[in-house]
């Protein structure tokens, strides 16, 4: 074997220096000129940009200058020797008639540009400002239904607004008259806890998920089961209909969620990639168009037509048991015991938090009006303004007579179609519905509100 040539550092360093000169050199020769009158209308139009309004301030003032000397008034002149100055000065404190100091500040102008100027006022910008939020009525509780056997974990609210279906550690479902609060209907099949409803918009079919590993569709015309989805190896905890296409995604305790073809059944997707429960699904047409939650402390967005992740979402310290989708706005919320985090889609960017739970948080609701709720596993009840998280109401629900105070738990909410009606499912057993209080005003029920000076976002 032939012996390797040793060099020394600087010989080596050398050599790397010549080659990348030489690399460089035969790349420069094949530069085009540079275009001098180019450069300087480049130049002009980034001075213009970035200064256009200090140019036009300049020129307005020298315009002045020039028309007070022509009328024979006399005016200062700055002293050319000087740089050229531009005085900051504050509006409200002109208009009071005091004396205000003034911040010098040189004119810089790229592409040596020269500007002569007398005092120039430039208003200051104002301080970022906390929006107040909107006055809401509080709302109170109206009616209490009973009839289930067990804790009610599920609801459901008919696209029509004329009634609503519950599911509850009873096997059974129970369907009610919304107006009234009479029982309807009741529908058994189910072998174990009923823990997820869906009523569709296009089909007289009701769908429900259980603990039983079995999701079943009901037709609601002869009111039996005509379909079942086989698949998951696990209880099924939750489950969502996409608004357009003809498809059911459910999830539950074997940490995936499965696509399903409402008509043929086949299992479309499985979505897998949770390394816990996934205790919470909603769908939305536009992307993501399915989200979930987890007790892996996770949210991940998915891509549907791939069938893959597209984002997963780690800010949450604990587990993510419910996400709500607002009705207008393309945003979500997704709720965890740590707080409340508000998102934008379809990235997923994270807008702020809400602060205020102190036990697991179970389920929200939102409505058109932005009164975001949500209820806890003791019985606690927040009501939220959207758009600035202001907690406007909370209160404790309380639980029937004979029950335990144990038995406080909310495990399911929505509102109706209009907004108006808060529908929540208790582990008293109860179904509860609740209605803006009417008498309410902004004169009677002040917004108790004070700006935070500095509003932190904490991840």
């Amino acid at each position: 074997m032939e012996e390797v040539q040793r060099h020394s550092v600087h010989t080596l360093v050398f050599r790397s220096l010549k080659r990348t000169h030489d690399f460089f050199v035969a790349n420069q020769s094949l530069l085009p000129e540079i275009d001098e009158k180019l450069e300087k209308s480049k130049y002009s139009i980034k001075a213009r940009d970035s200064y256009g309004l200090v140019f036009d301030r300049v020129a307005n003032a020298k315009n002045v200058a020039i028309r007070r000397s022509e009328s024979g008034r006399v005016d200062t002149v700055p002293d050319p020797t000087q740089d050229h100055m531009l005085a900051i000065t504050s509006g409200s404190e002109q208009e009071q008639g005091t004396n205000t100091q003034t911040a010098l500040l040189p004119v810089v102008a790229p592409g040596g540009q020269n500007f002569n100027s007398n005092t120039v006022q430039i208003l200051p910008k104002k301080a970022p400002t906390i929006p107040k939020p909107k006055w809401h009525a509080p709302w109170k509780l109206c009616r209490v239904i009973s009839g289930h056997l067990g804790w009610v974990r599920c609801v459901a609210v008919e696209p029509g607004n004329e009634w609503f279906a519950t599911g509850a550690a009873d096997r059974v479902i129970k369907i009610w008259d919304l107006a009234s609060g009479k029982l309807k209907l009741s529908l058994t099949g189910h072998v174990s806890t009923v823990r997820g409803l869906c009523v569709s918009p296009r089909h007289p079919y009701l769908f429900s998920c259980g603990e039983d590993r079995q999701v079943k569709c009901w037709d609601l015309e002869y009111n039996k089961v005509i379909r079942h989805y086989h698949g998951h190896l696990s209880a099924v905890y939750t489950m969502a209909l996409h608004p357009t296409i003809d498809v059911l995604v459910t999830a539950g305790r074997d940490s995936t969620a499965r696509v399903w073809d409402m008509r043929t059944k086949a299992n479309i997707h499985t979505l897998g990639g949770h390394t816990n429960t996934v205790a919470s699904v909603v769908c939305q047409a536009a992307n993501p168009q399915v989200i979930t939650g987890s007790h892996d402390s996770t949210v991940r967005l998915w891509d549907l037509a791939a069938g893959k992740s597209m984002c997963t979402l780690t800010n949450h310290k604990k587990s993510v048991r419910s996400i709500v989708l607002h009705p207008s706005l393309y945003m979500f919320a997704s709720a965890s015991p740590d707080n409340i985090k508000q998102w934008r889609c379809p990235e997923g960017n994270f807008i702020q938090n809400l602060n205020g739970h102190n036990s697991i948080v179970n389920t929200m609701a939102v409505n058109p009006e932005g009164v975001l709720v949500s209820g806890g596993d003791n019985g606690t009840m927040f009501f939220w303004d959207w758009r600035t998280g202001y907690n406007f109401q909370r209160f404790q629900a309380a639980v029937q007579p004979g029950s335990m105070d144990s038995e406080a738990g909310i495990f399911a909410m929505t509102f109706d179609m209009s907004g108006s009606r808060l529908i929540t499912t208790e582990a008293d057993k109860t179904i509860k519905i609740y209605k803006e209080d009417d008498e309410a005003s902004e004169e009677s029920h002040p917004v108790n509100w004070r700006p935070e000076i500095i509003k932190r976002r904490k991840y």
